[in-house]
Parts: C-alpha cells; sequence; structure tokens
C-alpha cells in the first residue's frame, strides 16, 4: 500500500501576514524601488509647477466663495 503525504499546510491564512518579518519587508521595498519607473528632473518640475498652480487657483477661487457667502450672511444679518 502506498504511503500516503501529509496535506502541505500554508504559511498564510487569510488576513495574516507572511512570515519573513520586517528585514524582508525592507529588502521587498528596497527591490520594488529599482523597478519604480521614476520622473525626470524636468517631468518632476513641471508636475510640481502644475500641483502649485492649481493648489493656488483653488485657494483663491476657494477664498473668494467664502468671502462672498461672508459678504452675503453679514447683509442678511444686518451686522
Amino acid at each position: 500500500m502506498a504511503t500516503r503525504q501529509p496535506a502541505q499546510r500554508t504559511l498564510r491564512t487569510a488576513g495574516a501576514a507572511p512570515r519573513g518579518g520586517v528585514f524582508r519587508f525592507f529588502i521587498e521595498v528596497i527591490a520594488e524601488l529599482r523597478r519604480t519607473t521614476w520622473p525626470t528632473r524636468r517631468e518632476a518640475t513641471r508636475l510640481s509647477m502644475l500641483v502649485l498652480a492649481v493648489a493656488a487657483f483653488f485657494g483663491v477661487f476657494l477664498g473668494a466663495i467664502d468671502y462672498g457667502f461672508g459678504r452675503l450672511a453679514e447683509f442678511l444679518i444686518g451686522a
């Protein structure tokens, strides 16, 4: 009669962290960062300026709306 091999237990269960610890985590992070496609300096500068411009625009826009609602509230309350 053939011997039956015991079923392999899986190390991972639903919601459990994989084995290997903190050291393996950092090795995998470094490996992932090496595979990352990084933008050029020109692209990073251009996109940063775009973010700053959009943030400034919306800051002024929301500030104007806030000012307008403040003036409207003063008018309605009569302060």
